[in-house]
């Protein structure tokens, strides 16, 4: 039977134009079945039924006092939640949601070629990559360093890139827990092109998989 997946795409500050090539790259992941909205009072509805809640290069604040408390409850309770690229410039004004997500986009240099380096590679969200994966993004910087906070999967090589912030140690990719749920962020996927990459479309599965509590890892 497929699960079911929300994915909310609201944007309140930049919206990234790839947003209708992502939900299309999420729709065909097969297993499950998506519920693709941009309309907040989906989030203040109950989530229960959902394997896991999808923040797809969201942006600002998109969530309404009964959606943050609904979002909070049904992650507490042991629901997925996955955030995409953008996913971190997001909802800024909720103390609790920086915590979910780990970190807090800061800045990104210009669109560029760079390199990931897998630091873990027992992760289904990783676990097909190569050690050092060739990617074109934007390559985020974060307000933070979620490290030890997080379990870091991959980082960015800033030695592969100009204007990167954060220095050598540049996580990227990462899961965690709160509460009895699981969630997984990834800052890749900036451009349309990156979701017809069959690695990034394995990348996002696998991070959905491990949110959603189907695989281990």
């Amino acid at each position: 039977m497929d699960r079911r997946l929300l994915v909310h795409t609201r944007t309140a500050d930049y919206r990234h134009d790839s947003i209708p090539d992502a939900v299309a790259a999420l729709r065909a992941l097969d297993g499950f079945e998506v519920e693709y909205t941009e309309d907040p009072e989906a989030l203040a509805r109950p989530l229960e039924r959902y394997a896991a809640v999808v923040f797809l290069s969201t942006s600002g604040e998109v969530l309404t006092p009964a959606g943050r408390e609904r979002l909070a409850a049904y992650v507490e309770r042991g629901g997925g939640f996955v955030g995409v690229h953008a996913a971190a410039c997001t909802e800024y004004d909720w103390p609790y949601y920086g915590e979910l997500l780990g970190a807090r986009f800061a800045r990104h240099p210009e669109y560029q070629p760079g390199r990931v380096l897998v630091e873990d590679p027992e992760h289904p969200a990783t676990r097909h990559l190569p050690a050092e994966w060739a990617f074109t993004d934007e390559w985020y910087d974060f307000r933070t360093n979620p490290r030890g906070a997080v379990r870091v999967l991959a980082r960015a090589d800033e030695s592969s890139y100009r204007g990167g912030g954060m220095g050598p140690d540049h996580p990227l990719v990462w899961c965690r827990e709160q509460g009895r749920g699981r969630v997984f962020y990834t800052a890749l996927g900036h451009a349309s092109e990156a979701y017809a990459d069959p690695d990034l479309r394995a990348h996002l599965r696998g991070g959905i998989e491990w949110a959603a509590g189907s695989v281990a890892g």
